[in-house]
């Protein structure tokens, strides 16, 4: 990769851990605000989905703003803002203001996404997106191990407000680094594409393309947002395993699953962004393992499923992107890469709040089992998706500048 990437990548890698150090470590309180403030599974759930409801919302108008007004602004922002909203949630008082912050929390951090891969394809030639945005988003799983070992170390020593606290200062050091350090974009001769018009990005926005891979990605956060804003707390309250215990016992899906997304990335640039070749095992493998939770009753056994059944879905991650990002001009990555990220975020809101609500009234396995929901959707809009750069181009038709 060229220099400007690997900057590039290395200083996104940064801010976007911290983003998910910032969005999990709540996860890993719940136990705490469950007891402080006396909610039951499904409020505890609702505090997870208004982050996703709020993040979910921003996610388009963050790309068309980044694609019209520029990505460093938009990233910029968004890491002022939420970084401000993360020291604010160590003062709510109740269960309502929790709700509040945590949504202007979301929509802080919503605007980030698109920009951040719109800062990468800016910044690198379309042969080597997929591989480069694969780096910046291997963070993820980095960012929530990252969160399983502040949670463990803090939540005991200054409890969850004093780590909120402590969480926001991280997001005012990745503001800085960025603002002192990113590289120039590349010349946007490179692209040889439309340019950011508005009118491109409504064709964007129109694409049925584009709305297959935003499906596609929503099946991989089904499974990824279900288990990690629900397993510590099965781990705590089924196990009786302490909560910081609990949360280290993910440390290995946390780890798997930042490799399979690097990995993913590079076989999709390999395979000129095909996405079948991927999808279909992966997710196959996936509901294979989610099966086979309600059956485990040994622990070790457990992580391990969890841990296969992360890896297996985190492979998928990159080839929801893959195609796009090398088909599409960057001038328009802001807006196709939003349309994606929408459909995980969707994924969000919906997957907390339905296994809070099949283990109120069911099981935790039923809760587990039904998460197959998501690589089932994922297999369904691949196999529908575009596979080449000729048919995607030929799919979503931009207007070529004057």
């Amino acid at each position: 990769m060229l220099r400007s990437t690997k900057v590039t990548v290395a200083l996104l890698f940064v801010a976007y851990a911290i983003d998910y150090i910032d969005r999990l470590a709540i996860n890993l309180a719940l136990p705490l605000l469950g007891e402080e403030f006396d909610l039951d599974y499904s409020q505890r759930g609702l505090i997870i989905s208004t982050f996703f409801i709020a993040y979910t919302l921003a996610q388009l108008p963050g790309g068309l703003l980044a694609d019209r007004y520029g990505a460093v602004r938009m990233a910029l922002i968004g890491l002022v803002a939420w970084s401000v909203f993360t020291g604010l949630t160590a003062l709510a008082w109740s269960f309502g203001t929790l709700l509040v912050v945590r949504f202007l929390f979301g929509l802080a951090q919503g605007v980030f996404p698109a920009a951040a891969v719109k800062l990468v394809a800016e910044r690198s030639i379309p042969e080597q997106r997929a591989t480069a945005t694969g780096w910046m988003n291997s963070s993820n799983a980095v960012g929530t191990l990252l969160a399983i070992v502040v949670a463990a170390a803090l939540l005991p020593l200054i409890g969850w407000r004093g780590m909120f606290l402590a969480v926001a200062v991280l997001g005012v050091l990745s503001l800085v680094s960025i603002k002192l350090w990113l590289p120039p974009a590349l010349p946007a001769e490179i692209d040889r594409g439309p340019d950011s018009s508005w009118s491109n990005m409504r064709t964007v926005l129109r694409s049925r393309a584009m709305w297959l891979f935003a499906l596609m990605f929503f099946g991989y956060d089904f499974v990824i947002w279900g288990m990690s804003s629900w397993v510590p707390s099965y781990l705590h309250d089924e196990r009786g395993i302490a909560l910081s215990s609990a949360s280290l016992l993910l440390i290995p899906a946390t780890v798997v699953a930042a490799v399979t997304t690097v990995i993913g990335g590079r076989i999709s640039d390999r395979l000129a962004g095909n996405s079948r070749i991927v999808v279909i095992p992966s997710m196959l493998a996936c509901i294979v393992m989610l099966a086979s939770i309600p059956f485990v009753s040994n622990t070790a056994l457990f992580v391990v499923l969890v841990t296969l059944g992360s890896a297996a879905a985190s492979f998928a991650f990159m080839p929801c992107f893959a195609l796009p990002l090398r088909a599409l001009p960057s001038s328009v990555v802001g807006a196709a890469s939003s349309m994606i990220i929408f459909g995980g975020m969707v994924a969000g809101i919906v997957a907390p709040l339905v296994f809070g609500f099949i283990v109120d009234h069911l099981s935790w396995s039923a809760a587990f089992v039904s998460l197959a929901l998501g690589p089932v959707v994922a297999i369904i809009a691949v196999m529908a998706a575009p596979q080449t750069r000729e048919k995607m181009l030929d799919l979503v038709q931009l207007k070529t500048a004057n």
